[in-house]
């Protein structure tokens, strides 16, 4: 199937779409290097042109253990988390950053469900990558992606599942979580030379050099895309489409046009409809100074996945 000539329907009604208001903690101020309104801009693009949401429950204390240590989730859920472990996640660790994220976990977890019932779906949230098992990084707390995953396999909803993450960072969180994990392949498209320094090995990454654009960096995820459906042979995919390899992005060093991550997002999602694979979308990073134009890159994965929906309505 190839979707790339099929124009996405501006209401983007095919598609299931998962938001909550938590999603935007408020106590995150607009100043702050995390751009935290994006949940809400990206919501309100949608809602123009006739998006309506799923509202998901916020992810219940059992869920976070299956990828992290209990006594860290205790931690956040009351707002105790130590100091240093705070600072390495970038979040002053109030109720509300709490409530953000199990919420988002919550969010992952409606949608992978609901992409399994109706081929693909998004939460308008989520791609904590860097969160590891014993505690968060990176302005990521809880890793949703992880406990998803884990959540679909421990309830038999799928026995394969392969990560695709084209955050422009690595996926350090994520692979360490699924290291020696069979039923999980792991796979990270990223600049190589950015943080995080200690990237523990993805079952595939591709590391690309500062200042790749567009050219490079779709010839890279074609081959990613091949790689992973050939050797993992998945029958679910999470899909983490962080807008930060662009080229106004603060912390991303790629040079991705929009045009670029159109592209990007319209290859995962024909790959995923092609081999007949359900997949989750989940936004992943994004720095902009602009919150609004991160805002609207982000819906370049919601339409595309819209797309693959409408096809095959």
């Amino acid at each position: 199937m190839t979707i790339s000539s099929v124009a996405t329907p501006p209401e983007v009604m095919s598609l299931p779409i998962v938001h909550h208001a938590d999603y935007d903690a408020i106590s995150v101020p607009d100043a702050h290097r995390f751009p935290m309104r994006k949940y809400t801009l990206v919501a309100d693009l949608l809602r123009q042109r006739g998006a309506s949401f799923t509202v998901p429950a916020h992810a219940p204390e059992s869920w976070l253990h299956l990828a992290h240590d209990p006594a860290y989730v205790t931690a956040v859920l009351t707002s105790s988390v130590e100091e240093k472990t705070a600072r390495r996640i970038g979040f002053e660790m109030t109720p509300a950053i709490a409530a953000r994220t199990r919420a988002s976990v919550g969010g992952t977890c409606l949608a992978m469900r609901l992409a399994l019932e109706h081929g693909a779906a998004v939460s308008l949230a989520g791609g904590s990558h860097h969160a590891h098992y014993e505690g968060g990084a990176g302005f990521c707390v809880f890793n949703d992606v992880a406990v998803a995953a884990r959540l679909a396999i421990e309830e038999g909803l799928a026995s394969r599942v392969a990560v695709i993450d084209c955050d422009v960072h690595h996926g350090d969180g994520t692979a360490a979580i699924f290291a020696g994990e069979p039923r999980v392949f792991t796979s990270s498209l990223h600049c190589e030379d950015n943080w995080p320094r200690e990237k523990p090995p993805s079952d595939l990454d591709v590391g690309l050099p500062k200042g790749a654009g567009d050219g490079p960096y779709i010839e890279a995820l074609d081959n990613l895309i091949g790689q992973v459906f050939a050797q993992a042979r998945p029958d679910l995919v999470f899909y983490n489409a962080g807008v930060d390899p662009h080229a106004d992005d603060r912390l991303g060093h790629l040079q991705l046009s929009d045009d670029g991550l159109r592209s990007r997002d319209l290859r995962v999602a024909e790959a995923c409809a092609r081999h007949g694979v359900p997949v989750v979308g989940v936004l992943g990073g994004g720095y902009s100074r602009d919150a609004e134009a991160v805002a609207r890159r982000h819906t370049f994965m919601v339409d595309a996945l819209a797309a693959i929906t409408a096809v095959s309505a």
